[in-house]
């Protein structure tokens, strides 16, 4: 369960912004890593989180927040300015417990950010990976979380456009967003208003026992919607109601004309709304990127990523892609022997995870010493959103250096506050 946002313009002054909070078992944690590009010889297999599937010549160098049991990520960017998160959707063709491993949810953000230069190149190297391999197997590690098998939604952006993707199976269909908020969350979202679809969608899901002519127009919320009840939720945490909830937020939000980083900071930090989760599941990550306007501007992308649960007690660092960046140790989980067994959770907690469990303890029991913390991590995050604002401001290429070790730096500095 995710909740996933964009703001264009005119919402914005010229720039695009994403947003994703990754609600997930508190079990699970989630690391952020960079890959660079790579290049591949032909006929190369790839391995993902448990199947292997046809490598591509050349890859993109991406940046990742993902849980450490998997190959795929919850969300991400690539060094072309496209981001991709994506969420869990119920359909009428999961079935709990059907745990036959093909790709997984996750595997397919990493696949279309590797492959994918825009964000209509990514949604179309997904959905042929989706046609080739289809998606199923264990989404979840934590045992208790064992009956977890479901389909998913994706929202992909670039500096120009974004696309919805919602999947049943084999099904898909997909809409373009130019302007203007969106937003998705745990449930399917497209009706009869898309742009793209699967081949013979109709006429397949006819076969499938799915759909009938006489019902009218083709529904894609419709055919294929369905609810899990394996968790439980209050009313406001119902996807229906953070999908609502979500959409009043941007829309209040943007009003202005001047939808920021800032804003979007705040969207992803309101508990309120239960965009911000507790629970059964919480917010283990969160991301937000800042796409530049297209306008042949060479000023870099800015990609902020917590890497920790709770935004409203974690820090967003950013990371901005160059010549040789360096993403550090602290975000990287250790790799225990062997594949998940899914009958136990490994302990793959990461320096800074560790690091901020602790402060996020002391933060959540309102405690003076807590408080003075809170305040403390408030201000870096500011300071650092001044500096990076006045880096931008004045950048020219030459200075792109100057940001090698930028997230390397923040996040080890900010494990020794914790400390």
């Amino acid at each position: 369960m995710s909740d996933i946002f964009v703001a264009l313009p005119p919402a914005t002054g010229g720039c695009v912004i994403f947003g994703k909070n990754s609600d997930r078992p508190p079990s699970e944690v989630q690391e952020v890593v960079y890959q660079s590009s790579q290049d591949y010889e032909p006929g190369t297999k790839l391995q993902c989180t448990f199947i292997e599937v046809e490598q591509v010549t050349h890859t993109y160098a991406v940046v990742l927040s993902k849980a450490a049991w998997t190959w795929g990520a919850e969300m991400g960017a690539n060094e072309h300015g496209v981001c991709i998160g994506n969420t869990s959707v119920w359909t009428k063709l999961c079935h709990p417990g059907d745990h036959n491993e093909k790709l997984i949810g996750v595997d397919f953000v990493r696949l279309g950010l590797e492959r994918g230069k825009t964000a209509k190149e990514a949604l179309v190297a997904i959905t042929e990976l989706l046609k080739l391999h289809g998606q199923g197997g264990h989404c979840c590690e934590d045992p208790n979380f064992g009956q977890w098998t479901y389909h998913n939604s994706y929202l992909l952006v670039d500096r120009h456009e974004a696309w919805v993707l919602d999947t049943a199976g084999l099904f898909w269909v997909a809409k373009k967003i130019t302007n203007g908020t969106h937003n998705i969350t745990s449930m399917l979202s497209i009706e009869s208003d898309f742009d793209l679809s699967s081949d013979g969608l109709q006429e397949e899901a006819e076969k499938a026992g799915l759909y009938k002519p006489d019902q009218g127009d083709f529904n894609f919320f419709k055919t294929f919607h369905s609810s899990f009840s394996g968790l439980s939720l209050s009313d406001k945490q119902q996807a229906e109601n953070r999908l609502e909830q979500g959409r009043q937020l941007l829309q209040t939000l943007a009003k202005p004309g001047e939808f920021s980083q800032h804003n979007m900071f705040q969207l992803l930090r309101n508990e309120a709304s239960s965009i911000n989760f507790s629970g059964e599941l919480e917010t283990m990550s969160s991301q937000v990127s800042v796409l530049q306007p297209k306008n042949g501007s060479m000023v870099p992308d800015v990609h902020w990523f917590t890497g920790t649960p709770n935004p409203g007690l974690s820090v967003f660092k950013p990371f901005i892609f160059c010549e040789e960046p360096t993403i550090g140790k602290v975000t990287i989980s250790p790799a225990p022997e062997g594949k998940p067994t899914f009958q136990s959770v490994a302990d793959r907690r990461h320096m800074l995870y560790k690091a901020h469990e602790k402060g996020r303890e002391l933060m959540e029991g309102g405690s003076q010493t807590g408080k003075r913390l809170l305040q403390t991590m408030k201000s870096l995050e500011i300071q650092c959103v001044l500096d990076v604002s006045e880096y931008l401001q004045n950048f020219d290429k030459t200075k792109l250096d100057e940001v090698n070790d930028l997230f390397k730096d923040l996040t080890e500095s900010e494990v020794k506050f914790y400390r």
